[in-house]
């Protein structure tokens, strides 16, 4: 059974680990100025957190979701704006969420050299039109593996740092979502990114969606630290309450698969923190906030 950790802490114990995934209303779908963000991760008792805003994508794709190209030094100066007023000792961190997306990644590499980033974060939106226009075909297996196989060829592309919210695809059918069915496929696909030496993002807002589990879920979670895969852990906040939401309980899942370290960024380098010092150092309740839930994106295929 999931029980949320207990990790109401000695307030005088030094914080030492990041959220690092979260978003600034240049997403067009997130609120919250980054300063709000910094305050409720100083209230969670984190030592900083990474702002990874969607990445432009050129000729208008899914530019409802993400900052447009023009807008990209205007996200870099808002981050660093609130790094130069955040409270001493707490560090923001220049991030990026960053597309895969086939025939993109030229554009990527010269975006992300564009800025002296700490973390970039790749992800597979199956569910943003481009990506169902391009793929979805009627057969949802066939779905499911192309989206896989992308995961992995994203981590092979050597753009990212760490893969985002890895099991994301079983949104697309919730109610029949099942483990079993893909493990052959997703297994193939770990076994790729780990000879990457790519990370993978343990997301918490995945509770929130459709299939309403911390993305990835623990089977898949085990796979991973079979084959030494680092995790990072994030919010994927789009308001600043969500900061720092659930990381007892993540923490607690990473555990349970046989994590003893969770990874941070900085300069594009990764470190490892153990966990039973991330856990030492949390503040507040464990648990979804009671703040109201944003419209969700469409994560349709029907």
């Amino acid at each position: 059974m999931d029980t949320p950790l207990n990790y109401l802490s000695d307030m005088s114990a030094t914080p030492t680990y990041f959220d690092s995934h979260m978003h600034t209303e240049l997403c067009k779908h997130a609120v919250g100025h980054p300063d709000a963000y910094v305050a409720r991760g100083v209230e969670r008792g984190l030592a900083g957190i990474i702002i990874t805003c969607h990445s432009p994508m050129p000729d208008g794709f899914s530019n409802a979701v993400r900052m447009a190209p023009e807008q990209f030094d205007e996200y870099c100066q808002l981050v660093a704006g609130a790094a130069a007023a955040a409270p001493d000792g707490f560090e923001v961190r220049l991030g990026m969420e960053s597309d895969f997306f086939p025939g993109m990644e030229g554009w990527l590499e010269e975006l992300h050299s564009r800025a002296d980033f700490d973390y970039i974060l790749g992800s597979v939106h199956w569910h943003i039109p481009e990506y169902r226009a391009a793929f979805w075909t009627g057969d949802r297996d066939a779905f499911v593996e192309q989206y896989f196989d992308h995961l992995a060829e994203s981590a092979e592309t050597g753009l990212f740092d760490s893969l985002a919210h890895p099991d994301l695809v079983k949104n697309a059918n919730a109610d029949g979502w099942s483990f079993e069915r893909y493990r052959g496929v997703i297994e193939a696909a770990l076994d790729r990114i780990a000879a990457t030496g790519v990370a993978m993002e343990m997301n918490t807002s995945g509770q929130h969606k459709l299939y309403p589990e911390i993305n990835p879920g623990p089977t898949m979670l085990g796979l991973m630290c079979e084959r030494g895969i680092p995790v990072v852990l994030g919010s994927d906040s789009h308001r600043p309450g969500r900061v720092g939401e659930s990381f007892g309980k993540g923490l607690g899942k990473l555990q349970r698969a046989g994590y003893t370290t969770v990874s941070v960024y900085k300069k594009r380098k990764r470190s490892e923190i153990a966990i039973a010092e991330a856990l030492a150092s949390l503040r507040g309740e464990d648990g979804p906030d009671a703040e109201p839930e944003l419209p969700p994106l469409p994560v349709t295929t029907r």
